[in-house]
């Protein structure tokens, strides 16, 4: 990639990377936290997931990070292996494995799957999204553990959870929550301070 291309359109990177930095570094320490990592090792993937992914992919738009799903499987591997190191150790020639397969094109099996099952898998992971963020927009959270499962520990399930949050609405967060959707909706259409990227003014809304 030529230098012009790199910077052809700082403006808009520089916007779209401070609110991507302001949500990615408590997102990469909760996510260390609870997969029973040292914090530091979660900034330190957060940085090769935005830097050194970013760079060596070829594409256009890519998420790179720790990632909350995972953190189950974290959890279980630093529990077995016992030692930290070793689970590090496991993680680098994982990460090896993924950049041979990349130098050897292994992506383009991609191709063979239709289209239909990506969108499918999408659209189930957007409604799955949805569905589990809702009673935090209403500031119910009774199990944190049920943001990564169907059956929650407490007994209920993402349907379930849905109508326990009815009975737990908290006002101040629902308002927070509107007010959130309200400026990522609008406020681009305010003239003048448009120029100020809405999902950035969301974020330091919350």
């Amino acid at each position: 990639m030529s230098r012009q291309n790199i910077f052809s359109n700082v403006k808009g990177d520089l916007s779209s990377g401070l609110v991507v930095f302001l949500i990615a570094v408590p997102l990469c320490l909760g996510i260390a936290l609870a997969s029973g990592a040292p914090l530091f090792s979660g900034m330190i993937a957060g940085i090769i997931g935005g830097l050194v992914v970013g760079s060596l992919s070829g594409a256009q738009l890519s998420v790179s990070g720790p990632a909350a799903g995972l953190t189950a499987v974290v959890l279980s591997a630093i529990t077995k292996f016992g030692v930290f190191d070793v689970f590090l150790m496991a993680v680098v020639i994982g990460g090896v494995f993924q950049l041979g397969f990349g130098l050897l094109k292994a992506g383009t099996v991609a191709n063979y799957f239709p289209s239909n099952v990506i969108k499918g898998m999408l659209t189930a992971i957007g409604i799955i999204i949805i569905m589990k963020q809702l009673p935090h927009a209403f500031g119910y959270d009774a199990d944190s553990e049920g943001d990564f499962t169907f059956i929650q520990v407490d007994g209920h399930n993402s349907i379930s959870a849905l109508l326990s949050t009815i009975n737990h609405i908290h006002l101040g967060a629902t308002i927070v929550c509107v007010i959130s959707v309200l400026i990522i909706l609008y406020w681009n259409k305010i003239p003048k301070v448009g120029v100020i990227p809405a999902p950035l003014v969301a974020v330091i809304t919350l």
